[in-house]
């Protein structure tokens, strides 16, 4: 039987159900560990597979590969692999229902999501061009070779991206700012300590490239799990992460780089002193957009009525069947 979070609990409360336990989380760690990697795993080894039957030449790790674009699309769900497992541990052995993990309201909410898709569009698109006329005006890292790749190749690029990166994405959230917040959470009373360790553990699972890179990581990672538990969903910090994983990879693709093998942890102090003020910026505006429009931050009370703003405009004011479980 599953159980639900006390009314009115806040995000980084929701797996102190009735049936915590110490040991559910750690069994639900190791099974999304163990579950992601035979997913990948086997993932991988199938399209390596193909990819010989197919006639075609080694990639750069030895194995028969269909191309750079390829590559970087099995890399995404190779992580995507993540999310059914993480979806599954929260359902199958913390005993809650697994929607717990998107919001307060036990599920994605669309038209904030949308809302803060929009913000974070601005936000990301304000970072490239900051860090391109930088470089552009300093000469860092001018390559003066490179060319546009065209508009064939960049649609079918954009195509897969578009395809990829959202799973991607969701996966990294649903397992850092979701179930590593609220399992280090259920054990907290406050979000400050759950908030540091999943932003210390996203820059780990990034690599270790540069200090700067790695202390921008944790940056968006605080700032990710900050809104997570101030708008009580991972709404506001998949938008944010999508919009910057989703238009730096079609940048990329415009001058056909998607083979490279960079990650955000390798970013210089250049971009760093940038990109600080752009999270610091979208944080501000989520969180006064979400005032302004009441966005919930904890759990519904099944004493009441969630408010008309809460539920579906076509219905108003909609009751709430049992905690954490009412929908927006």
């Amino acid at each position: 039987m599953l159980t639900v979070a006390a009314p009115l609990s806040p995000y980084h409360h929701l797996a102190r159900t009735p049936t915590r336990r110490w040991w559910r989380t750690a069994l639900g760690t190791l099974f999304i560990v163990v579950g992601g990697t035979v997913l990948a795993l086997v993932g991988y080894a199938v399209v390596s597979a193909a990819a010989a039957l197919a006639g075609r030449p080694d990639g750069a790790d030895g194995l028969p590969s269909f191309g750079a674009l390829a590559d970087l699309a099995l890399s995404f769900l190779m992580v995507a692999a993540l999310l059914p497992v993480t979806l599954l541990a929260a359902r199958w052995i913390q005993e809650r229902p697994a929607g717990t993990l998107s919001s307060v309201t036990g599920r994605l909410r669309p038209r904030w999501l949308l809302t803060c898709l929009a913000v974070a569009g601005v936000a990301i698109a304000v970072f490239l061009g900051a860090i391109m006329a930088v470089d552009t005006a300093t000469g860092a890292d001018a390559d003066p070779t490179g060319v546009l790749a065209g508009w064939g190749p960049f649609a079918v690029s954009a195509l897969v991206l578009v395809c990829v990166v959202p799973p991607q994405v969701a996966a990294e959230e649903y397992l850092t700012r979701g179930w590593l917040l609220q399992g280090v959470g259920a054990w907290c009373r406050g979000p400050s300590l759950p908030i540091a360790v999943q932003a210390v553990v996203f820059a780990a699972l990034h690599g270790w490239g540069t200090p700067w890179g790695f202390a921008d990581l944790i940056m968006f990672g605080l700032v990710a799990g900050w809104l997570t538990v101030r708008t009580g969903g991972l709404e506001a910090a998949i938008a944010l992460h999508l919009a910057n994983n989703l238009l730096g990879s079609l940048v990329a693709a415009a001058f056909g780089d998607l083979g490279i093998d960079e990650t955000a942890a390798d970013m210089p102090w250049r971009y760093v002193v940038i990109d600080v003020p752009v999270l610091l910026g979208y944080a501000g505006m989520i969180a006064w957009l979400a005032r302004r429009h009441g966005i919930r931050h904890t759990c519904p009370d099944p004493g009441g009525a969630v408010p008309a703003y809460l539920g579906d405009p076509a219905v108003g004011t909609l009751p709430v069947a049992a905690g954490c479980a009412a929908q927006r």
